[in-house]
């Protein structure tokens, strides 16, 4: 494994735990050129789903797609890489546990608003009105009504 800031591949690992759902490996390791300390995760290798965008494009579920949308909606807040991490594993988990070898964006666009919405409501706010494409402020106040009268 390369070190992600210096890229030797000349490392060590410090501890390794299951996840909580049992579907991956955490593995906290160290370098040993310039001790960065880092998180790596390993999964078993699944018959790729394929998502069918709105367009009907057809394209393999990808996991670093979904890190990269929830970054941006968490970014400066509160939410920890293993929280991130736990709303993919369980998205994925739940994809690959519908069986069918595609699987409709919205169905993943759904799934990962309610796994957020769970653990950061000001990040599945930012996440649902890039989803949703919201139009104007009457969007995200339908949005924030029903969280708003719990």
């Amino acid at each position: 494994m390369k070190c992600p800031l210096c890229r030797k591949d000349h490392d060590r690992v410090l501890d390794t735990r299951g996840s909580p759902d049992g579907f991956a490996i955490r593995r906290r390791r160290e370098c040993l050129m310039c001790r960065h300390r880092y998180t790596t995760y390993e999964r078993p290798e699944e018959t790729a789903v394929k998502v069918v965008k709105k367009d009907g494009v057809r394209e393999p579920f990808d996991h670093a797609k979904i890190k990269r949308g929830l970054e941006k909606a968490c970014w400066k807040r509160p939410v920890s890489d293993d929280q991130l991490e736990a709303i993919i594993v369980a998205v994925e988990n739940r994809v690959e546990a519908h069986l069918e070898p595609e699987v409709e964006s919205r169905f993943v666009g759904e799934l990962v608003m309610q796994y957020l919405r769970e653990v950061d409501e000001v990040a599945y706010i930012r996440f649902a009105s890039v989803y949703r494409r919201f139009k104007d402020v009457r969007d995200f106040v339908d949005e924030l009504r029903p969280m708003l009268d719990s």
